[in-house]
């Protein structure tokens, strides 16, 4: 929130007091200052700037019952005192605790209700501790397990539900699977295959039916597989296989005189 808010509200609604604060003294020590740097005001810049300048508080205000509190304050307190907060009925609590813990806590979390710590949980582990959240409920969290999981781990990928996860894992996976995927029922899926596969088995997707894979196949595929692409539907797929079969007849018929 904005500095310049000209008010001071607690988390309740309610007019800050400083002469009723337990950090009275802290004021005149310039250890806080109404609407900047203030543990009972409701907007997390200012209780973020409290903690930053007074971070030995933050062990005291961990089971404050505003969140934002909390979770700013789980930011800078005690590592040793920050586990039961895993449990915390807030998000951004359980985060703000995790992050800092040994990644062993993160696993913790792998099931966490909230999506969001579930993604960020995703960066945080690796490999075998990550394979359990690969078949996450949430997309999202499965894109990000995606992209991290090591490629040798991604065969029960091949199948997800989602297209954009799928089409993750056709980066990714090692060569000789390729051709698990060459059927995928989305056709951005298979094109990333094709721009994958060697030349000699893109041939076994000229009859894909969308052109773009027809032409990745026109482009790239051994000119001997091209001839049932001379004739394509597709402009460009024909104009592409035509030109290179002719080339490749140019070049055997200088070489026979």
């Amino acid at each position: 929130m904005n500095d310049d808010i000209d008010e001071a509200l607690d988390w309740r609604g309610q007019e800050v007091d400083c002469a009723s604060c337990t950090h009275l003294l802290l004021s005149g020590a310039g250890g806080c200052r109404i609407k900047h740097a203030c543990v009972n005001d409701r907007y997390a810049r200012r209780i973020d700037r409290f903690f930053n300048w007074n971070p030995g508080l933050a062990d005291g205000y961990l089971a404050h019952p505003h969140f934002e509190v909390r979770a700013i304050a789980a930011k800078f307190a005690n590592q040793f005192l920050l586990p039961p907060l895993l449990g915390d009925a807030d998000e951004t609590v359980r985060w703000n605790a995790v992050r800092r813990l040994p990644r062993r806590y993160a696993l913790q979390l792998r099931r966490d209700p909230h999506r969001e710590v579930r993604m960020r949980i995703a960066t945080l582990i690796d490999d075998d501790d990550l394979v359990p959240m690969a078949s996450d409920e949430d997309y999202y969290v499965r894109l990000v397990v995606a992209r991290r999981l090591a490629p040798l781990l991604l065969g029960r990928m091949i199948e997800d539900d989602e297209a954009e996860v799928r089409r993750v894992v056709a980066r990714r996976i090692p060569d000789e699977w390729l051709l698990r995927m060459i059927n995928d029922r989305d056709a951005a899926v298979r094109l990333e295959i094709a721009q994958r596969l060697s030349p000699a088995l893109l041939a076994m997707m000229c009859r894909d039916p969308d052109w773009r894979i027809r032409y990745e196949v026109a482009n790239r595929a051994a000119t001997g597989d091209l001839m049932g692409l001379v004739e394509d539907q597709d402009g460009l797929v024909r104009e592409v296989a035509r030109s290179r079969v002719a080339v490749r007849l140019e070049r055997e018929t200088g070489a026979s005189l």
